[in-house]
């Protein structure tokens, strides 16, 4: 009997026959790599989005850390003599790299987005603003001390509490990125179980034959944990290169700091997208093991 089984087991030629049982054609084999190149499609999407958001939580937080704002409210006929003193003070701050007073044109183009482009700033009690440049060493805290007891009108704006939310919210949409990426892995994950249970099913007649020819449950999921592996990573690769020429043709925004021109990969991120290839392969062999392994087991 034994003698006998080892001539089928022959026959069937070993791993490789065993694997032609799973079928290569069929709804199971378009829906692996439907699923694996729509969701590494998306994965990249999400990927991109988490990396611009990083970005752009670290130049909104630089650009602002290295500004600041005086504004000076003041009556009409006091309001040249503060806005002077305020820059004397600012010039002989440690840490403040230059200070400017804008110029009603300048408030004016600052307003208009807002107001529009007729807004009346002689009738308007619009304070003066000083724009700085800030460098290391500032201290903000002695500088807004100073101009309270000498320039009475000035206030100092450290854009501290710009920066703040302006982080948390690119802080949220990279772990927002990230999450969506989490569940695009568990989504193809269960497409995979349900699509090589769909096989084991259909093939368990097979598979009974294969038993009795000598074949064990570990080589036989095996063959299948090989092809819907291998199916994953060939549609996530053509996901991922879609996904990847995708992003690359987005739009630019008009502005260089637009959220837009940032929704990229940037240098060496670019590379980030061919590791959702492998990612979708190793995501395919766990779900395909399992599932193999608890669909043998209730196979008699």
């Amino acid at each position: 009997m034994r003698g006998r089984a080892t001539g089928i087991w022959r026959l069937l030629g070993g791993d490789r026959d065993i694997g032609r049982a799973v079928p290569p054609t069929g709804f199971t084999a378009r829906l692996t790599l439907l699923t694996a190149a729509a969701m590494a499609f998306l994965a990249v999407f999400a990927l991109a989005l988490s990396l611009a958001s990083g970005r752009l939580a670290e130049r909104w937080g630089t650009a602002l850390a290295g500004s600041a704002t005086v504004r000076v409210s003041a009556p009409e006929d006091q309001e040249g003599p503060q806005v002077d003193a305020a820059l004397r003070i600012l010039a002989q701050t440690p840490g403040v790299l230059a200070a400017r007073a804008l110029t009603e044109a300048e408030d004016q183009a600052l307003l208009e987005p807002w107001f529009g482009p007729d807004l009346p700033l002689d009738a308007l009690p619009i304070p003066r603003l000083i724009d700085v440049t800030l460098g290391d060493g500032f201290d903000a805290e002695g500088l807004r001390l100073r101009l309270r007891g000498e320039v009475p009108g000035a206030t100092l704006d450290d854009h501290a509490r710009w920066r703040a939310p302006l982080a948390e919210a690119a802080g949220r949409l990279r772990l927002l990125g990230m999450v969506a990426t989490g569940l695009i892995a568990l989504a193809t994950a269960a497409m995979i179980t349900l699509a090589a249970q769909a096989a084991l099913a259909a093939n368990a007649q097979v598979i009974r034959v294969m038993r009795q020819a000598g074949a064990r449950d570990a080589t036989i999921a095996r063959a299948f944990v090989r092809r819907f592996t291998a199916r994953a990573a060939g549609g996530a690769l053509a996901g991922a290169l879609l996904g990847t020429l995708a992003v690359a043709l987005l739009p630019a925004a008009e502005e260089p700091g637009g959220f837009l021109a940032g929704l990229s990969f940037q240098g060496a991120s670019w590379l980030v997208p061919l590791l959702v290839p492998p990612f979708a392969a190793l995501v395919a062999f766990a779900a395909t093991r399992a599932a193999a392994f608890a669909t043998l087991r209730r196979t008699p």
